[in-house]
């Protein structure tokens, strides 16, 4: 049986992308609180060597947007929306090793578990698994059909847990903890960011740029 893979979407379905994606990646009050209620939950997961808990923290946490945002800035060549996804990352970033830390200070005996260790190794492996990731929820909003694998993707892209562990690492001065997550971290989020960007330009959603800039002005407002 011979099998072809060519990504298409309607012009429809490639506009709800594009509103969705600018809508849940507003860096609105909001945003930040599901950002620190998922590092929360991440760092207790990752003290406790929880898998189950760090999982419902990738499930809840609103950054794999951003991440998508910002491919799909690069796509449209868009400043404005390149702009405000990287500023919201920073800021997420930023705040997401502070809670992190804070969390952590109030623990006795930190000690490295399994699950925190699992994040200071960065491989290969962990950017083909982003590369994917990040390919499959770009492909995932353009199919309304799809949109309930969303999830499994976001647990698939390790973004929220290595911000944690950075927070336990800078918390208990293990910059060899600290060093290897935030590494980790980034090569994720450069590995998500060219998935997700193949299969926006793949897709020509660069034809929707219109529909991004009023998003932009409408989500403006609200801020």
């Amino acid at each position: 049986m011979k099998f072809t893979f060519s990504p298409t979407a309607s012009s429809e379905d490639k506009s709800a992308a594009v509103e969705k994606l600018i809508t849940h990646s507003t860096p609105s009050s909001d945003f930040y609180v599901m950002v620190i209620l998922a590092i929360a939950m991440a760092t207790i997961g990752l003290l406790l060597d929880s898998a189950s808990i760090i999982i419902g923290s990738m499930l809840i946490s609103p950054m794999l947007y951003v991440f998508l945002s910002l491919s799909l800035g690069f796509s449209l060549s868009d400043k404005k929306l390149i702009r405000r996804s990287t500023i919201s990352i920073i800021k997420a970033t930023v705040v997401g090793i502070i809670i992190s830390a804070l969390i952590t200070l109030f623990v006795r005996d930190v000690t490295n578990t399994s699950e925190i260790l699992a994040r200071t190794n960065p491989s290969l492996a962990y950017a083909a698994a982003a590369f994917i990731a990040g390919f499959a929820a770009a492909f995932t909003l353009t199919k309304p059909t799809l949109s309930e694998t969303l999830p499994g993707v976001a647990i698939a892209v390790s973004i929220i847990p290595p911000v944690a562990v950075s927070g336990i690492g800078l918390a208990t001065l293990q910059w060899p903890l600290f060093r290897g997550s935030i590494v980790l971290f980034i090569i994720n989020m450069v590995a998500v960011f060219t998935g997700s960007l193949v299969l926006f330009l793949l897709l020509d959603i660069h034809s929707k740029k219109d529909v991004a800039q009023q998003t932009l002005k409408e989500e403006d407002k609200k801020l």
